[in-house]
């Protein structure tokens, strides 16, 4: 006997971008932001993640203060509050190279890094260093040439 799939089903996490829901969204919050869909996403959630920015991050402690895309808290916060991944369709495909931005995401992207780097590590990433790197540099096991590209766990 299969699964059964005749009920009513509830999204119950979204999570676009890598740990941006899990920090942002206060914990009261995060049924209602869960299923919400992304389109109306920044208009309800962006003061929240803004709040939520300013008080963990000391890059962002002066107005005008901005990380190294040149965006200031209440713009960064607009971008992130939409919880997608952006995809470009004719450009190179990365989190965030050194030129591009949020353009997608290759598996060997080290998203984790480059969102404490935008949230911590202010306009030049020289800022907070103790919170803008989470040393995890690589994944432990070589990624597979052909679907599903992601080696076993074990």
């Amino acid at each position: 006997m299969g699964p059964d799939f005749s009920g009513t089903f509830v999204q119950k996490d979204q999570m676009g971008r890598p740990a941006v829901n899990t920090v942002f969204v206060s914990a009261s919050s995060k049924d209602e932001f869960n299923v919400t869909v992304p389109s109306k996403q920044g208009a309800k959630f962006q003061s929240m993640f803004e709040t939520n920015l300013t008080g963990l991050s000391p890059a962002y402690a002066n107005s005008g203060d901005k990380n190294a895309l040149g965006l200031d808290a209440a713009a960064f916060t607009g971008l992130l509050a939409t919880d997608v991944l952006n995809v470009s369709l004719d450009g190179k495909t990365t989190f965030y190279d050194g030129t591009n931005v949020l353009t997608g995401r290759a598996l060997a992207d080290d998203v984790i890094t480059v969102e404490l780097l935008l949230i911590f590590g202010g306009e030049d990433f020289s800022e907070n260093p103790s919170l803008s790197n989470d040393n995890v540099d690589a994944n432990d096991k070589t990624f597979l040439n052909s679907f599903p590209y992601l080696a076993s766990p074990w």
